[in-house]
């Protein structure tokens, strides 16, 4: 851990010139203490870094300096500064690790393209913080040293010992044999196996985590994208879902699919509007995406699903009806 924070410092120097130990404890989340017996150490390797004094002073690195690193050509580092997204970095409890390896990114390019790389990957912008209608995206917050325990069974493929907090239900112990990491906007998941069964964990209910010593069983080689999309499917499969007979604007029809998990029937009406037959999970998954779309669409049947939105309409319309309080 500590070579590669010592790899990090000089590349912080050749990248930014004189820095204070302030600044360079900040950028490796580290103490100035630390900082100063990192810099102890390279210098006792032989790095030229030398200090110099006064208001403006700082370390830095003697002129022409050179680290032994593999170049890269533009596309490769831009590549790699691209895919680096700090989501799926953040969701896994790689987000030091990754601003580390970007640092090596650059630093790794021949003089010339440095600075065209790292302008290019600037003109790029994966996943951010808010939608087009400023809707937050709020990524759940784990632990880093309940991910890096999950992380270590993963990759040295041990059996895992977690405490999840199932849906309404009591957290409880269960070993598992784990088989790999998925994120999905912003949510992490573990893919594993329990007693030879599927077993699909999200990262935010795991309260807590132990590496067993014991191998897992597990094959040798997996496809995640092939295991993840036959959860979902069986996912889907699952609960208490319900067939509902909609008519809907056309202009709206994709939200309503998009929000669905399948399309049974379809035709046109007179009046240029859609029937639709669609399923969704459950009940309460029905109603929550009729009432998305407003009076763009209409629930024909069940008639509990036309109680319900009636309901929740009528009671909205009666908070309207009153004065609000000054």
């Amino acid at each position: 851990m500590r070579a590669d924070r010592l790899v990090s410092l000089v590349l912080l120097l050749r990248r930014r010139g004189r820095l204070s130990a302030t600044v360079l404890a900040r950028e490796l989340e580290v103490s100035t203490r630390t900082v100063l017996r990192d810099i102890e150490a390279l210098s006792a390797a032989g790095v030229p870094v030398y200090a110099e004094r006064g208001r403006h002073g700082g370390f830095a690195l003697l002129p022409g300096f050179q680290t032994e690193l593999t170049g890269l050509n533009h596309d490769e580092a831009l590549a790699l500064l691209v895919a680096g997204s700090r989501r799926g970095a953040q969701a896994f409890g790689l987000g030091s690790a990754l601003a580390s390896a970007m640092l090596k990114v650059v630093d790794a390019l021949p003089e010339g393209h440095r600075d065209t790389a790292a302008g290019a990957a600037r003109r790029l912008l994966i996943d951010p913080d808010t939608d087009l209608l400023s809707r937050r995206l709020v990524a759940e917050e784990v632990p880093d040293a309940i991910v890096a325990e999950v992380r270590r069974a993963v990759f040295a493929g041990h059996k895992l010992r977690i405490r999840y907090a199932a849906v309404d239900q009591a957290p409880k112990w269960r070993t598992v044999d784990p088989i790999g990491l998925v994120t999905v906007r912003d949510q992490g998941y573990l893919l594993a196996t329990r007693s030879g069964a599927d077993r699909t964990y999200r990262l935010s209910r795991v309260l807590a985590a132990e590496e067993l010593a014991e191998p897992a069983q597990r094959p040798d080689r997996v496809d995640l994208d092939r295991a993840w999309q036959e959860r979902s499917t069986r996912f889907r499969a699952g609960g208490d879902q319900v067939t509902v007979l909609v008519r809907v604007n056309p202009a709206r029809r994709e939200h309503l699919v998009g929000t669905a998990l399948a399309v049974r029937a379809e035709e046109s009406e007179a009046d240029g509007r859609l029937r639709l037959e669609v399923t969704f999970q459950d009940p309460r998954h029905a109603e929550w995406a009729l009432w998305q779309l407003a009076t763009s669409a209409e629930a024909l049947a069940p008639q509990w699903l036309r109680t319900a939105l009636r309901d929740r309409a009528a009671a909205i319309a009666a908070s309207y009806e009153r004065q609000p309080e000054r």
